[in-house]
């Protein structure tokens, strides 16, 4: 299995976040109980987890590495708690009178996209492009900074790190007639 970077990852783990942010503000401004108790007066930090989410978008695109995989496990975390609050509200359902609305289910909801987001990003993070990876010239290949690893992974590609890289033929030797315009035949001087 290769660990190359997956544009379409990165795609489906920001969507998931900013559809966790919306189903969490939504469920936060909907009415939860009669006569007029919305998700923001029964959980008031609804909200702020909601504008976590969006704003976990901009840290799993920025981040990478131990941070990014930080940034998934606080929103997986994140996820939870919303999830264990939820539960407990619709656990508690069944004793309110039938007036009482589904709208906690936007935020069980929410919470479910969030864990599972976050947990992606934690799980999957090496497959995850970085920010300015699709800038770098085409065929430039990234310096390792640990030699014994760069070695290794020459060996993992099946090239033998101790020899010289071969010669590049198109680098060849000139023979005389070379390309360039004032490569052309000389006259000795008189």
């Amino acid at each position: 299995m290769t660990d190359r970077p997956s544009p379409r990852e990165l795609g489906i783990a920001c969507l998931g976040l900013a559809f966790s942010a919306l189903l969490l503000w939504v469920g936060s401004t909907t009415v939860w109980f009669p006569p007029e108790l919305t998700g923001a007066q029964v959980a008031p930090w609804l909200g702020g987890v909601a504008l976590l989410a969006l704003a976990g978008v901009a840290g799993v695109v920025a981040a990478g590495g131990v941070l990014r995989r930080a940034v998934g496990a606080l929103l997986a975390l994140a996820g939870a708690g919303v999830l264990v609050f939820g539960v407990r509200v619709i656990a508690g359902l069944r004793d309110q009178p039938p007036e009482a609305t589904v709208a906690p289910l936007w935020a069980v909801a929410g919470a479910l996209v969030l864990l599972a987001a976050g947990l992606a990003v934690v799980v999957r993070e090496r497959r995850l492009p970085r920010l300015g990876a699709r800038y770098a010239a085409p065929g430039e290949r990234r310096v390792d900074q640990d030699p014994d690893r760069a070695a290794w992974d020459e060996l993992d590609e099946g090239r033998d790190p101790t020899l010289d890289p071969p010669a590049d033929p198109s680098s060849g030797p000139s023979d005389g007639r070379g390309d360039d315009p004032d490569d052309g035949p000389r006259s000795a001087p008189v």
